[in-house]
């Protein structure tokens, strides 16, 4: 890792948090202090690299979208990955055979996961289908590979799946975690930091226009209290055990090779099928739009930059700068000028969000996003119409 000066970090308390009970302002201020213990350095690909030679970093959950494009970055800077999933939502086979889904988007769908698989097989990235929920499969998995780090990554993929699979929602994103964090308990001289992905939505409804991470959490619904409390879990075992942690808080990510159908990529879909974009309340909602690639670049430095042991860590990994729904959409429209724009009413229980500072992340681990909406949600949509032509050259417009 990169040895560095320390740094002082922003610590203060909302006087709201003066009106909440002991022990929440107790574990607050505990968690503040914890954070002066970062140190940052100059983090340059070469300083990258460097620290991160040598380290076997274990992805749990790590087929997906952030997860494969995590480790493709790792891959770059000379870490070793070993990918750990159990399939069910990566599955070449189920995605192909999902009658649910239309068979041009089915096509779609499983050449995303097939260039993920062959961009993993070619940078030489370990793949072991594993189910972590099994404390037995997960240990065996990982004993193998003798990770360093452990990024945990395992969860359902939209707060919208939660709701209508609360079960699953905790197996995915709590069972998983709590095996992660009981492995580093059987080799506590081998895992040397686990990184868990959280999410923007553990803010709840901002009541500011922008949130940093000493703002308290005031999550809503199944999606969003999983992740809370996946972070009071890791933050414990940091407390209880002196586990080096990192946590890190994403926001509205885009990007090649998603399948997730967030609302980046079902605006460029809709645009290619003819159908209206739907803008609730003229668009004016806000979001933090993130690249996929400013969002592993900031989890890399995470991994990279030092901190004196049992240090604990949260950071906002995001953009910076909170941009509307409608300026999304005029941004498809550039590239697919026949695309509808439909103002709809609004949805009034619809969150409330706005922009996750980036501060924090900036001084500390030297963190700077490169990709602003114009650009990067750009060259992801150019990219998202060439797939679309050549599947429809293969399929046929009619299976649309």
């Amino acid at each position: 890792m990169v040895r560095a000066r320390k740094v002082d970090a922003r610590t203060s308390v909302s006087r709201s948090l003066m009106t909440e009970c002991p022990l929440v302002r107790q574990e607050l201020a505990d968690t503040a202090q914890k954070e002066e213990t970062i140190m940052s350095a100059i983090l340059t690909p070469k300083a990258i690299k460097t620290a991160l030679a040598g380290e076997r970093v274990a992805l749990v959950g790590g087929a997906g979208f952030i997860g494969h494009n995590l480790a493709l970055g790792l891959r770059e800077y000379g870490a070793k990955v070993l990918l750990i999933d159990n399939l069910m939502q990566n599955n070449l086979l189920a995605n192909i055979s999902d009658t649910e889904v239309d068979p041009f988007r089915r096509e779609l769908n499983f050449n995303f996961l097939r260039q993920r698989f062959e961009m993993l097989r070619d940078v030489g990235v370990e793949i072991a289908s594993a189910d972590a929920r099994s404390m037995i499969d997960l240990e065996n998995a990982l004993r193998k590979f003798s990770p360093t780090k452990i990024v945990h990554l395992a969860a359902i993929s939209s707060a919208v799946e939660a709701k209508k699979m609360p079960g699953h929602c905790f197996d995915l994103q709590l069972i998983t975690l709590r095996n992660v964090l009981e492995y580093t308990q059987l080799r506590p001289d081998e895992v040397n930091q686990v990184v868990f992905m959280s999410s923007s939505t553990v803010y709840g409804d901002f009541k500011t226009q922008t949130v940093d991470e000493n703002v308290r959490p005031q999550p809503y619904g199944i999606y969003a209290n999983t992740k809370f409390m996946g972070e009071r879990l890791v933050r414990t075992y940091n407390d209880q055990y002196g586990l080096n942690v990192s946590i890190i808080r994403p926001s509205a990510l885009y990007g090649e090779r998603c399948i997730s159908r967030r609302v980046s990529q079902a605006f460029i879909e809709n645009a290619l099928m003819g159908k209206p974009l739907m803008l609730e309340g003229g668009g004016d909602g806000r979001l933090d739009f993130t690249y996929i690639l400013d969002l592993v670049d900031g989890i890399i430095r995470s991994m990279a930059v030092e901190s004196v042991p049992g240090a604990s860590h949260t950071f906002n990994i995001t953009y910076g700068n909170a941009r509307t729904i409608l300026e999304l959409a005029n941004i498809v429209k550039d590239v697919v000028p026949s695309a509808e724009l439909r103002e709809v009413p609004r949805n009034k229980i619809k969150p409330i969000r706005g922009t996750l500072s980036t501060q924090r992340a900036e001084e500390q681990l030297n963190f700077k996003a490169q990709w602003p909406l114009e650009t990067g949600y750009r060259r992801y949509c150019e990219w998202y119409v060439e797939q679309w032509e050549r599947v429809q050259a293969k399929v046929g417009a009619n299976l649309m």
